[in-house]
């Protein structure tokens, strides 16, 4: 009887020991998975709202808006297909860019080293040089020197000369490959424009 009831008492036992694990091994899952469920919606409401963070965040449309004093012309497309040569690095087929008043806009997105987030840059050119540069989004965490009245002053006036332009830029310590980029940038404002019609 003894033995009965130990065998009993064992078998009652293992099953309550086994409901016990079943329910921690649940609680540790929900534990764990609490913690990354949230991190997963953290970070998707983080990315949403990431662009208040950026120095420069100028949506394009309100760029061109300032250039062009609120009547923005209908965009164009300049066929890039085999000129890529001219414009040191392989660009889409078909770049866009609007035109009105004798000059012309170009906004790209670019990046200046592999790994880098991309910054969004615009170029208003006219009778082949540079009138104004600008920085839209600079989404890195430093460099940002690059989108200053005084850093972008340097390109005013810029024309294109072999393989890049026609007036030194300063460089920007800390800030090398987003300086690159924007010389890049500003070159391929001035091939584009001189590739399309009048």
């Amino acid at each position: 009887m003894k033995s009965t009831f130990r065998n009993l008492f064992s078998i009652g036992s293992r099953k309550a020991a086994v409901e016990h694990s079943s329910l921690r091994r649940s609680m540790v899952v929900a534990g764990l998975s609490f913690p990354v469920v949230s991190f997963v919606s953290m970070s998707a409401r983080a990315a949403e709202g990431l662009e208040k963070f950026y120095k420069y965040n100028t949506k394009p449309e309100d760029y061109l808006s300032g250039v062009f004093g609120g009547q923005v012309p209908a965009p164009q497309v300049a066929d890039t297909a085999g000129k890529s040569g001219d414009m040191l690095q392989p660009l889409p087929q078909r770049t866009r860019y609007w035109r009105a008043n004798g000059k012309t806009v170009w906004i790209f997105d670019e990046i200046g080293k592999a790994g880098y987030l991309p910054t969004t840059c615009g170029f208003v050119v006219k009778g082949g040089a540079i009138e104004s540069a600008s920085v839209l989004i600079y989404r890195e965490s430093r460099g940002d020197q690059i989108g200053t009245a005084g850093f972008l002053q340097q390109f005013v006036g810029a024309k294109s000369s072999g393989a890049g332009i026609d007036k030194n830029v300063d460089n920007v310590s800390g800030a090398t490959y987003s300086v690159n980029l924007m010389k890049r940038m500003a070159r391929v404002a001035l091939a584009l424009d001189a590739s399309v019609p009048a």
